[in-house]
């Protein structure tokens, strides 16, 4: 069953929402609308020059495009053009996981609910046992359901169909995501841009934010359910990372309830049935670095997309780490459509987590 809310052909367009009104804030900045965060140099921000010059001196030698460290609501260090807005990829997953907290908090969105109650179905047919699934198995890309994705990356060792009890095994499958958007704007009667655009864009004021950039983009021929796109700048990143970092504050005003944020960023798979990324467990669409146990580490959780779009938050020291290797739109599009099957260079995973030691190690208050 399908409702005006399940993605169509016709998002395929750009959305043309409307933009925000951007508010300046408070957390390092001031001023009128699209207020610059204010920067400290690294001493007076509690990191070591000398540590932001060995982060400098390999980020140099990767193709990274831009890398901020906020700390303290503030500017500790950036690197590359931080303004640039382009495509998330994956990281897109913890944003929508954000946008769930307020919604399954006030009960529009029942995690137990199942694809059979929620009249999810593909052209082809969800098995039974497919349609078991709950909307928190979808969370933890644990569905059990095997369906081609309308979206790439799929992984080519995809279990059987039906071969698995839904909440049982992990498997990284673009569907769950894009279903997770389509019930999202289901149970909530707007799509994800308009409620990124109420509910995080407008209320962080973010400087970059452009709403016809988002996009939804995909193959209807193998999934009715498509992906969401977003493009945003590492500095609109950071906002979100420090309202995670601050417990769903910005400007004292509750943006996604702690609760949410408690229990989204919990590990809920460990990192040895994750698999590809031995030192990551997996949380309602995060990712959490548990094989780093350290005081500063405590709480920590990321977000990660192809190519190297990576935001980390570190709680316990009230820090953000965004890392941005840009794509161009025309590529983004191109590949989200099946036009190419190009693959430009990239940041892997462990090859930001080793820039995110350095600069952990780098601070010295």
């Amino acid at each position: 069953m399908t409702t005006s809310f399940l993605p169509t052909r016709r998002q395929l367009a750009p959305l043309t929402v409307g933009l925000p009104a951007l508010a300046a804030s408070t957390l390092g900045m001031s001023g009128p609308a699209r207020a610059e965060w204010s920067k400290l140099p690294p001493g007076q921000a509690g990191y070591s020059p000398s540590g932001l010059a060995e982060v400098e001196a390999l980020l140099v030698t990767l193709p990274t495009t831009a890398l901020m460290v906020v700390s303290g609501g503030q500017i500790a260090y950036s690197y590359g053009d931080i303004a640039q807005a382009c495509y998330l990829a994956s990281a897109r997953k913890s944003i929508l996981s954000m946008m769930f907290g307020r919604y399954v908090a006030n009960g529009t969105i029942d995690l137990d609910q199942t694809m059979g109650d929620l009249g999810i179905d593909e052209a082809d047919k969800l098995l039974p046992i497919e349609k078991t699934a709950k909307v928190r198995d979808l969370l933890i890309a644990s569905s059990g359901v095997y369906h081609p994705a309308g979206s790439p990356g799929d992984d080519p060792n995809t279990p059987k169909r039906g071969s698995h009890k839904p909440g049982t095994h992990f498997h990284y499958n673009n569907w769950d995501f894009n279903v997770l958007g389509a019930i999202f704007e289901k149970l909530v009667r707007k799509s994800v841009f308009k409620a990124l655009d109420d509910d995080l864009a407008q209320p962080l004021g973010m400087q970059d934010y452009d709403a016809a950039r988002q996009r939804m983009m995909g193959f209807e021929s193998r999934s009715r359910f498509l992906a969401y796109h977003l493009f945003l700048s590492a500095r609109d990143m950071a906002r979100l990372g420090v309202v995670m970092a601050r417990d769903g504050k910005w400007e004292g005003k509750q943006v996604v309830p702690v609760e949410w944020i408690r229990e989204s960023t919990k590990p809920r798979v460990a990192a040895a049935d994750v698999g590809r990324a031995a030192d990551l467990a997996y949380g309602y669409l995060w990712w959490v670095p548990v094989t780093r146990t350290s005081a500063r580490w405590a709480g920590s959780f990321m977000m990660s997309g192809q190519f190297g779009q990576f935001m980390l938050v570190l709680p316990r020291i009230d820090t953000v780490i965004v890392h941005r290797r840009a794509v161009t739109d025309e590529y983004a599009i191109a590949r989200n459509l099946g036009k190419t099957k190009f693959e430009p260079s990239r940041v892997q995973a462990p090859e930001f987590l080793k820039i995110a030691d350095m600069i952990v190690a780098a601070k010295t208050a």
